[in-house]
């Protein structure tokens, strides 16, 4: 049954408020395709190994950056290097980074999916829109973004402050610059460095120091319309990278240049783009970092981050 199948993540925030929300995917996909709730790891492996058996062409994902680096993971490791379907980030999430990214559309998940489903109908006359963007392999797990030190931080700030939207993380990041321009309790908080060292494939590094992040990404944006890796499509197979070293405050100057897709000043940061390096962390601390919006923490001192496979993103 080649088709549409779809994974919910019930316990994702927004669904948990939505109890309904299966019930209309469901309906606005009729017999064209299935939706399944993933309420564990073990659900959702088993939803890959029956979409892998019925042969979908698209898979959509409804629930936000999380819930897609969660799903992308599970199906990557059951597809063992087969084609993925194309994926239709379907929103549905609090965090969307990567579908705003990317190009797809906004709406709810239920009209995302009738649009779909439209041009899936139409696509012997039309193929559907796409692009293509790799994934990060970032430990064991897949995602498009990664980072350490502040951009972890800011992160664990964001969702200390209640149910996480956009405007939650605006005031959140607010009040970072506002504490690192007065060097503030919040920023120290926010900001803790990551201490560690960075190691390439073809025997370059960069040195052990106090990074305020080292963050990475397949795609240009890291939320809030900032655009730090726009070098991420510049080579084939690879990923940019960033070994921030600036203090808060000069950090927070350069924030001007990231929101317009600028370069950082050479004083504030390291980059590279690159198919693959070890970052690691002094003494025998663990890495903790972040992947599309998780927290994360490797299980030894060293995290490996490589580019992972292509996967194509419905832009309806």
């Amino acid at each position: 049954m080649a088709g549409i199948g779809v994974v919910l993540n019930p316990k994702s925030r927004r669904n948990l408020k939505d109890p309904r929300a299966a019930r209309r995917l469901a309906s606005a996909l009729g017999d064209h395709g299935v939706v399944r709730e993933a309420r564990s790891l073990d659900d959702l492996y088993k939803i890959a190994e029956d979409f892998k058996r019925l042969d979908i062409d698209v898979l959509g994902i409804s629930g936000g950056d999380g819930t897609n680096h969660v799903t992308l993971t599970g199906f990557i490791d059951v597809y063992r290097g087969s084609a993925l379907p194309q994926i239709a980030f379907l929103r549905g999430g609090t965090m969307n980074t990567v579908a705003n990214s990317v190009g797809v559309a906004r709406g709810r998940p239920e009209g995302l999916l009738s649009r779909v489903l439209r041009a899936y109908a139409a696509r012997a006359v039309r193929p559907l829109s796409n692009v293509e963007r790799y994934v990060a392999r970032v430990g064991n797990h897949y995602g498009f973004l990664f980072g350490t030190g502040a951009v972890r931080g800011f992160l664990a700030e964001y969702y200390a402050g209640g149910p996480p939207d956009p405007v939650i993380a605006a005031r959140t990041l607010l009040r970072g610059v506002g504490s690192a321009l007065i060097g503030g309790a919040t920023v120290r908080r926010m900001a803790a460095p990551f201490r560690g060292e960075v190691h390439f494939d073809d025997g370059t590094s960069w040195e052990e120091r106090d990074y305020l992040s080292v963050a990475g990404g397949t795609i240009d944006q890291m939320g809030l319309n900032f655009r730090p890796f726009h070098r991420y499509a510049e080579r084939d197979g690879c990923f940019h990278l960033l070994g921030i070293h600036a203090s808060p405050a000069r950090f927070v100057a350069n924030l001007p240049r990231v929101l317009l897709g600028r370069p950082m000043s050479a004083s504030a940061t390291y980059e590279a783009v690159v198919p693959g390096a070890t970052i690691v962390a002094r003494g025998g601390e663990r890495v903790e970092y972040m992947i599309d919006g998780d927290l994360h923490e490797s299980t030894g001192r060293e995290l490996r981050v490589t580019t992972g496979p292509k996967v194509r993103i419905v832009t309806l």
